[in-house]
């Protein structure tokens, strides 16, 4: 019988390794309730329409990469690529315009895409996101560059960079793409199908191919940036003075255009220089037309999202070091009836008080006991058998210092470590 495995793309959490997820997700989340962010939880799946208007229907993530299937009631359904879309229908779906602006929301989950598997990057994968809507003004732009910066801050991150773009709005960018394609006409012949193929439906998409030879093409292209229209110049330039004003570093990447259809004006990535795992942490950017595509009263959004794999890769190249948690407080050890009887009450009066307990479930031998809570890490050990019970007292063993203090069992139900 063939060993059944994992699907490809797909990975266990082991518990060995999980202290480090949550401690990113636990700081990630008081970050954000700094910044005055609320969590939201949305679904898993969504109509298939939610994606295609959303993330867009030319986009690679909605043409080859999304899991979508038929339900038993023959209606399309996907699997969320990403968090924004599937938000940004909670919003409209449950009146959030009528709550004072800025509505803030962040949430961590997972997300799933049929791609190329490398390290890093996998099919089901896990992220941290948030999204802000009702403010049009770039403050709230540099507000949450911030915010990521004071969470990679608070991660002990180093040597990331920020790199922040402009591509303007639908307007702007409908000269731009005249523009674009008078340029890359000429060498359409020499660049790959998808670029093919994108020049006729999504010019912009061409200039984020990561074909060598594309990438060689538009390098000389003309940059959305420079081409963008008096609103949208004068609102990235308020963004660059906001960032200054927080004293935040960062670096213009003309370049930058971000994978999804629904992004205007800012975009913004924070990249790593660490040699290790160069490349891009998270990015992100905002999003004024999406609400009122989903059908709802027209309102700014901007957001990002953060990979959880990316940045905890990150975390182990730079040689970040995450307290593991002691899982191992005291193991009750016993002999005969009376000796486990009494070690399970003592158990859930410690578990009761917030101290981690343990005794044998296994049916071991005094030995056995004593050699798993050695090999387990546990710091303290107490032996409970019928000579402790008669007398009162136990011996609680010190592992690590290998030293005894005699103790009242009466005494052990108001003991603190």
């Amino acid at each position: 019988m063939n060993k059944i495995t994992a699907p490809k793309g797909t990975r266990d959490i082991l518990p060995d390794e999980i202290y480090k997820w949550q401690y990113a997700e636990k700081i990630f989340a008081q970050v954000c309730d700094l910044f005055a962010y609320r969590e939201i939880r949305i679904p898993t799946f969504e109509s298939t329409e939610v994606f295609q208007r959303g993330v867009g229907d030319t986009t690679d993530v909605v043409q080859k990469e999304m899991y979508t299937f038929l339900d038993k009631g023959g209606r399309s359904i996907s699997l969320r690529p990403e968090g924004t879309a599937g938000v940004a229908r909670s919003y409209i779906e449950n009146g959030m315009g009528s709550i004072p602006a800025p509505v803030r929301l962040y949430y961590n989950i997972t997300a799933f895409r049929y791609e190329n598997v490398q390290k890093g990057r996998y099919r089901e994968f896990h992220q941290l996101g948030l999204e802000a809507f009702g403010s049009y003004g770039p403050e709230i732009d540099a507000e949450i560059i911030s915010l990521l910066s004071f969470y990679f801050n608070k991660m002990g991150l180093k040597s990331t960079k920020i790199k922040i773009n402009s591509i303007g709005c639908p307007s702007c960018r409908k000269t731009y793409d005249i523009l674009l394609c008078d340029y890359l006409r000429p060498h359409l012949d020499s660049m790959c199908s998808t670029c093919k193929e994108r020049f006729d439906k999504n010019p912009l998409r061409i200039i984020d191919c990561k074909e060598a030879r594309c990438k060689v093409i538009t390098m000389d292209a003309p940059a959305l940036l420079d081409n963008i229209c008096e609103e949208c110049s004068t609102h990235f330039a308020a963004l660059e003075e906001n960032l200054k004003t927080l004293g935040i570093s960062y670096e213009i990447d003309k370049r930058i255009v971000r994978g999804l259809d629904y992004y205007t004006k800012t975009v913004f990535e924070f990249v790593s220089e660490h040699v290790g795992t160069q490349g891009t942490i998270c990015g992100g950017g905002r999003y004024d037309g999406l609400i009122e595509e989903f059908g709802g009263v027209k309102t700014p959004g901007i957001g990002f999202a953060l990979g959880l794999e990316r940045l905890l890769m990150e975390i182990d190249s730079q040689e970040i070091v995450i307290d593991k948690p002691d899982n191992s407080i005291i193991y009750f050890a016993n002999l005969g009836q009376s000796g486990a009887d009494l070690a399970k009450v003592l158990c859930m009066n410690f578990r009761s008080r917030g101290i981690k307990a343990e005794t044998d479930l296994m049916g071991r031998s005094l030995k056995a006991q004593m050699k798993y809570a050695s090999k387990t890490g546990f710091r303290y050990v107490v032996v409970l058998g019928e000579e402790e019970i008669s007398a009162g007292k136990v011996k609680l063993k010190n592992m690590a210092e290998g030293t005894e203090q005699e103790i009242l069992i009466s005494d052990m139900y108001c003991m603190e470590f």
